[in-house]
């Protein structure tokens, strides 16, 4: 009897310890479970950042042409009417190699039994000087008056080339927008804002400022934007 009751302590024993291990093992399970929980509670939000710049080249494609019945007459015109428009560029302060060829087309065809000739003239004029491209284009009236007759199509493109140097600054400021955000619903909800999940930057975009232009490229006063997308963790 006596080996009977001391075996029955063991197995009471033992069967303690492994309750104690089922009960340890789904205390410390749950509270695992309930730690992954709270790390998978997360917030996505978007954030803006926006920044005026100006451009800083302008390219202007000049096309124009002259129409005749005698081919060296034809080709004159358009020798004066490329002299006048270097003349005109030079006024301005231009220097020579701003404006370089692109160039040139000849068409010959028959109109009403008499042989006539086109000849279209390309340029371009490339420059940083913005301001000095902005009066060119105001003042483009002169050309006409010196015999120049532009074509449509004709017209000032503005660029801004220096995207690459504003883009840190603009996404780290877009991931502050995006944090103010996610700080914002988190007090709504009794939370607080923990480190980024993950992140997401989208596409930088220029476009012309509010007002300012039908199109990005007619103006030099420009608008960048970006949006980020940022998944935070809330604790």
């Amino acid at each position: 009897m006596g080996g009977l009751a001391y075996h029955d302590k063991i197995l009471l024993g033992c069967a303690g310890l492994l309750a104690f291990g089922v009960v340890s093992g789904g205390y410390l399970l749950g509270d695992g479970l309930k730690r992954a929980r709270a790390a998978d509670r997360s917030v996505t939000v978007r954030g803006l950042a926006e920044k005026n710049v100006t451009a800083d080249l302008a390219t202007w494609s000049i096309s124009y042409a002259a129409t005749g019945f005698d081919l060296p007459a034809v080709r004159a015109e358009i020798d004066n009417n490329t002299r006048e428009l270097r003349a005109y560029f030079a006024s301005l302060g231009f220097k020579a190699d701003a404006l370089t060829p692109t160039g040139a087309g000849v068409n010959q065809y028959i109109n009403n039994g008499v042989n006539t000739i086109t000849i279209t003239q390309r340029m371009l004029l490339r420059t940083t000087d913005i301001a000095r491209a902005q009066r060119a284009v105001a003042q483009q009236f002169d050309l006409v008056r010196r015999g120049v007759t532009l074509q449509e199509g004709s017209g000032m493109r503005y660029s801004f080339t220096r995207l690459n140097d504003i883009k840190p600054p603009m996404v780290a400021a877009a991931t502050r927008d995006a944090r103010a955000a996610a700080e914002q619903f988190a007090r709504d909800s009794g939370a607080s804002v923990g480190g980024i999940k993950s992140a997401t930057q989208g596409y930088f975009s220029i476009e012309a400022r509010d007002g300012e232009a039908d199109g990005a490229s007619d103006t030099p006063y420009k608008k960048v934007r970006v949006v980020t997308t940022v998944d935070f963790y809330l604790d």
